[in-house]
């Protein structure tokens, strides 16, 4: 295994950090109960309410994908190129549910696209800086 450079440990401790924020989010999601769901707008209850069992799995694939896979990197494992592929698809089957199938982009608003946005590119940005990792020898 070759030196890492500097920049490495920090960019994926925060990757770790940002994805265990998905798992926050995700758990708050799928644990919201009866009286939270009475205090959402009816809007939000139709769209909470429709949403498809599959796209609720590919969330957790890509939060808990991409939270297992940034350890991976931390502890520098090449195991974690296919975890950080699987979180890949997840966040991408997610966005095909949001934005496809539903109307939950366009009632979500600018921020919410811009946010998936921002998931959909670091998640990218993972996969890639994986890869690379394996390529220079950082990971083994």
């Amino acid at each position: 295994m070759t030196n890492k450079p500097k920049w490495y440990t920090p960019v994926v401790i925060l990757a770790l950090i940002w994805n265990l924020l998905g798992c926050m989010a995700y758990l708050s999601d799928v644990r919201l109960t009866p009286e939270d769901l009475a205090k959402m707008s009816a809007a939000q209850q139709a769209l909470y309410a429709s949403r498809p069992a599959w796209a609720v799995a590919a969330t957790a694939f890509a939060v808990w994908g991409g939270a297992l896979g940034c350890i991976g990197l931390i502890v520098r494992k090449r195991w974690s190129y296919p975890i950080l592929l699987i979180s890949l698809v997840g966040v991408i089957v997610q966005d095909v549910a949001l934005f496809g199938f539903s109307k939950a982009a366009s009632q979500a608003g600018v921020v919410a696209i811009v946010l998936q946005g921002v998931v959909l590119l670091v998640a990218v940005g993972l996969v890639f800086l994986a890869r690379k990792a394996i390529r220079l020898g950082w990971i083994s």
